[in-house]
């Protein structure tokens, strides 16, 4: 029997960062643990609901209903940097005389690092995203080179390393430290992994997603006498696009069959979108995953998240990305197979309805999204997330 240990856990607040382990902290607590969860007061609730103790700080990022990211590369990984440096102090106070036994951490939360390095306490990444790969570094030489060469580039990097050096912490460099963790659990399908076959199984073991078996969302039903489903579902930051909307009710509203759910997050005027087609329901939000259980087709903004969940699904999806690595995943979905791209400039009504109608008409992607459906069901999920975790545990020693 795994003994009960104090599990600390850190991330920002942003869905696309705590959605994905927030199941494996609720199993962890359900399981006797004692869980600590640092993040910013506006995740305060999600935090105690999930069984966890919330440990606050004021972060710097913009959160999902106010607030932009800036739109330079530069100005958004320094923007982590200053949320990390700030984040630090909180996180040294409130664990300096409550230590834990494991820290865990969100790719966001990596000013715990310090901690963990400092304290000698044992640390595992629960990314939401893909991994660094063995040759990372060297297979990236010409964009990082573009990033410390863009403006404001080099003193970022130059403010990271005296961090790192004033926390005694000299040794790493920054790519070292806020990119390869010394031990990971990747909590997303391994198809989606640039280069897996040069991915360390000994740092890194991919779980596939960890999705919740008791839904905080309200389930939705499938209306009576339906033929087909899609789900259109940007996410929770890209939503302030009421031409894209617009675009999906011209080329999927009336289409014989098809029953349409249209989420279009809190920015969108209801009004300014026109006369909604019967055949379409509109949301602020949905539960996302409840309706990709029941859906045929899926247009997303090709967000980790909403990927996997198409996967583990088994949706045929149409990628619009919007921004950071949206536009890896939806190159690599067309890769597998199971996809199509339309890029935002692109996406009219002809080109919408022409990918549907081809995506959901050829078997072959059937096939395909059947087969990745099953190896993603079998990575294990939340359930081999938390062994792996409690594996960890019982290498180190009582505190």
């Amino acid at each position: 029997m795994t003994r009960r240990a104090h599990i600390a856990m850190v991330s920002i607040p942003a869905p696309g960062h705590v959605n994905p382990s927030i199941e494996v902290i609720r199993e962890l607590a359900a399981r006797g643990h004692r869980v600590t969860y640092a993040n910013d007061p506006s995740y305060a609730e999600i935090v105690a609901e999930a069984g966890a103790e919330p440990v606050l700080y004021d972060s710097l990022l913009p959160k999902v209903d106010s607030g932009t990211w800036p739109e330079d590369p530069v100005g958004q990984i320094d923007l982590f940097l200053r949320d990390a440096m700030a984040m630090l102090p909180t996180l040294r106070a409130a664990y300096e005389n409550d230590r834990p036994d494991l820290f865990l951490y969100d790719i966001g939360g990596y000013a715990v690092r310090v901690l963990a390095e400092n304290w000698g306490i044992p640390l595992m990444q629960l990314s939401p995203t893909y991994v660094a790969w063995e040759g990372y570094r060297e297979d990236m030489a010409p964009m990082i080179e573009e990033f410390e060469k863009a403006p404001g580039g080099a003193e970022h990097y130059r403010r990271f390393d005296e961090w790192l050096s004033a926390n005694g912490l000299g040794h790493l460099d920054s790519h070292e430290f806020s990119g390869r963790p010394p031990r990971a659990l990747a909590l997303i399908p391994k198809v989606m992994q640039p280069n897996a076959d040069r991915v360390d199984p000994a740092r890194i073991t991919f779980t596939g997603p960890c999705f919740s078996v008791r839904p905080r969302q309200e389930p939705w039903k499938r209306p009576e006498g339906v033929e087909k489903v899609l789900l259109v579902s940007l996410g929770s930051t890209f939503t302030d696009v009421p031409d894209f909307y617009r675009a999906c009710l011209t080329a999927f509203g009336d289409l014989p069959g098809w029953h349409v759910v249209l989420q279009i997050g809190r920015h969108i005027d209801l009004d300014g979108l026109g006369e909604i087609p019967s055949n379409v329901e509109v949301h602020r939000w949905v539960s996302q995953l409840s309706i990709l259980e029941q859906a045929d087709a899926f247009v997303t903004h090709a967000g980790m998240g909403g990927t996997q969940e198409g996967l583990y699904c088994g949706v045929p999806m149409i990628a619009v990305p919007q921004a950071a690595d949206q536009f890896g995943n939806a190159d690599r979905l067309v890769e597998l197979g199971v996809g199509r791209r339309v890029d935002t400039g692109e996406a009219t009504p002809e080109a919408l309805r022409t990918a549907l109608l081809d995506l959901t008409g050829d078997p072959e992607v059937a096939e395909r999204l059947a087969a990745i459906q099953a190896e993603t069901r079998a990575e294990g999920g939340t359930p081999r997330a938390v062994a792996l975790i409690e594996e960890m545990l019982a290498g180190v020693p009582s505190r």
